[in-house]
């Protein structure tokens, strides 16, 4: 084996229920380089990496680290060996604070029966200063932003001081600063001699961070090769075995009269300022800003599931109330919320019931009694239109992937008929084929009349869906921009304006 291979998976396999997960799959990383892991969400990405890093147990295959044979039974057996990986979905003890979540379960102690917390803080700002990351290590984790404690879950993989760091989609919810944050710190550990395995459906990413990539289709190898040798093109024919000329479907949809407004909205626990702002029949506004600008807290506001100090909103010139998620979707609105797994799926529950649980009262019958037949029908509606990989409409939705989570949410809302869809980070995590097919859903709903309002970080999505952009800087509005006619730079340098 040469030398410098210091991980290596031949003919991994991986079966769940109806489902071949990971057929006969090979993969080869390299100490100090970055190999990208690439493939549509269900082509057995982190599932391959879940294997390595013993969430999941392989049935068939070879898994060597430095040329030794490794079956790791869990995660903590994986990390003392010097294998970490930044989950794409954080699950962190959130009432505790930053230097909790990462010395938990190896907390330095005195006598062996005290922890330091002292040798606990200074250890955790070394780590902190070593990756430029400006955090209290005292703070709670559940009053930082997913950014904040993404960059957290990134500290406490290289406090393992591991040779290989996975990261799975590391972005989806960082800024552009803080995604050239992260680029830098992946240079000192690449520098260091660590190989890191990056997931993210971010072609331009991919292309600027890899040096190798693979691409996986259908739980299988499909091919891998230097960065330099593959285009965005030929990556995106070898991920979806399709060619995809466009990027983004062409807008049809005819904006008509104002419907909603936003009057005034200052938020009581929150940094939201006299936000006011309007969108039209037919129409896609974009929410533009930085981390932390108000975007997601103003989505929160209107459906009621963050308190107002004050302010109105308004449907179709009649005040809308909107105390609560169970009165805003009585009144026509309807959230997809930015974190899927806290607060978007019921992780327990079936694809069916995830689907219809918002839209019930279209099942009743006689007032008596819940159609299955109609739930099913229009669950598996949903699961042809959106394309979503699962092998039953009984699997439970923790089972899919990310993307094929949010597939399942966004035909959830959908089915609720709204006037008013309100978008915080559809997209995230999800790859270049079911984008367009989430883009397309969004101009047809459109196109129906519906109003539709997108939170997103990616601002080529936002230029290429939108009609109208209103970018918000330090929880007020900054300005507002024709979606056909902006640049990046003319949002950015709004972006800026109150911070």
């Amino acid at each position: 084996m040469d030398q410098n291979i210091i991980l290596k998976m031949t003919g991994i396999t991986k079966t769940f229920p109806g489902v071949k997960a990971l057929d006969g799959v090979n993969f080869e990383l390299k100490a100090g380089t970055v190999h990208a892991l690439m493939g549509e969400n269900g082509a057995g990405k982190s599932t391959l990496m879940k294997c390595l890093f013993g969430i999941y147990a392989k049935d068939g295959g070879q898994i060597l680290l430095d040329g030794k044979e490794i079956n790791f039974k869990n995660s903590k057996e994986a990390l003392e060996n010097g294998v970490a990986m930044v989950h794409q979905e954080l699950n962190q003890a959130l009432k505790r604070s930053v230097m909790d979540n990462i010395w938990l379960g190896r907390y330095p102690k005195i006598a062996g029966v005290i922890v330091d917390e002292k040798k606990m803080y200074n250890d955790t700002k070394a780590v902190f200063d070593e990756l430029g990351i400006d955090v209290d290590p005292h703070r709670i984790m559940s009053t930082m932003s997913v950014s904040q404690r993404q960059m957290v879950e990134i500290a406490k993989a290289v406090s393992y001081n591991s040779k290989i760091i996975v990261f799975d989609e590391p972005t989806s919810s960082l800024t552009e600063q803080e995604v050239e944050h992260l680029f830098e710190i992946i240079n000192m550990l690449r520098n260091k001699g660590v190989g890191i395995i990056y997931i993210s459906h971010k072609m331009a990413e991919i292309k600027r961070i890899s040096d190798y990539i693979t691409v996986m289709r259908d739980g299988k190898w499909i091919a891998t090769d230097h960065a330099d040798n593959l285009e965005m093109a030929d990556i995106i024919r070898l991920m979806v075995g399709r060619e995809l000329t466009n990027q983004f479907p062409p807008k049809t949809n005819e904006v008509g009269d104002v419907v909603l407004e936003v009057q005034n909205v200052t938020g009581m626990y929150n940094q939201l300022k006299d936000v006011s702002f309007n969108a039209r029949r037919g129409e896609i506004l974009g929410l533009a800003g930085l981390e932390s600008s108000g975007r997601t807290e103003t989505l929160e506001s209107i459906f009621g599931i963050r308190t107002r100090k004050n302010g109105i909103i308004s449907l179709d010139g009649k005040p809308c109330f909107n105390r609560s998620a169970h009165e805003s979707i009585k009144n026509g609105f309807a959230l997809l919320t930015e974190e899927r797994r806290a607060t978007g799926i019921f992780g327990v529950l079936d694809i069916k019931n995830n689907t219809v649980i918002s839209s019930l009262k279209r099942h009743l019958r006689f007032g008596l009694w819940l159609s299955e037949k109609s739930q099913r029908e229009d669950t598996q509606y949903y699961i042809d239109a959106m394309r979503t990989k699962t092998p039953s409409q009984e699997t439970k939705i923790r089972s899919l992937s990310g993307g094929n989570q949010q597939k399942v949410i966004i035909g959830r809302w959908l089915l609720t008929d709204p006037e008013v869809l309100l978008l915080d980070e559809p997209t995230r995590g999800i790859d270049v084929g079911a984008k367009y097919e989430i883009y397309q859903l969004i101009i047809d709903l459109a196109n129906k009349g519906k109003t539709v309002i997108v939170v997103s970080s990616e601002m080529p999505e936002l230029l290429g869906i939108c009609d109208r952009i209103v970018v918000m800087s330090g929880g007020r509005v900054a300005g507002e921009v024709d979606g056909q006619n902006t640049t990046q730079e003319e949002i950015m340098t709004l972006a800026a304006k109150y911070v």
